[in-house]
């Protein structure tokens, strides 16, 4: 085989597992890891202030500004079905367009990107809470435990109650 085929080959094959790969963004709620999949995430960023929404899903905790636009806070917290924190000054979001509309999704802390290896992936576990595995797209054995990558369509879906 030649170099320049034996390149060609390796690059095909680099791009069929680069299909497969996948990076995730790492947040906290709760002390907990979740992912989301880094091609959602446009920003971080610290909330300084947020306008209610009268009679709004519990999960939405109101409107933010967002370098000039208004965008609809969600907790994650509230859509995990966890208790609220303790209120802190500072307040984390990310920045997410989905659908064509912006979200602030309210998280505890924010971490790192991670690589997400296809061959640990893993079925999901049989006692996760059924209202958590409708949020979750797929999970992810690490070294430090089990990452629930978060699916972000469920996570803006308020006409799915879940």
């Amino acid at each position: 085989m030649s170099p320049n085929s034996l390149r060609k080959e390796r690059s095909a094959a680099r791009m069929r597992r680069d299909e497969h790969e996948r990076h995730c963004f790492i947040v906290y709620v709760g002390g907990e890891p979740f992912g989301l999949p880094v091609d959602c995430v446009q920003t971080v960023f610290q909330i300084e202030s947020i306008t209610p929404v009268p009679l709004g899903p519990r999960e939405v905790v109101g409107l933010v500004n967002l370098r000039g636009k208004i965008v609809t806070a969600v907790s994650l917290r509230r859509r995990l079905q966890m208790p609220d924190a303790p209120q802190t000054k500072l307040i984390l979001a990310i920045g997410i367009e989905y659908r064509g509309e912006n979200f602030a999704l309210v998280v505890d802390e924010v971490g790192d990107v991670v690589f997400l290896n296809p061959q640990t992936q893993i079925s999901m576990p049989p006692h996760l809470d059924s209202q958590r595995a409708k949020l979750t797209e797929a999970a992810y054995r690490l070294d430090h435990g089990i990452l629930s990558l978060l699916h972000v369509g469920a996570l803006f879906d308020f006409q799915r109650r879940i």
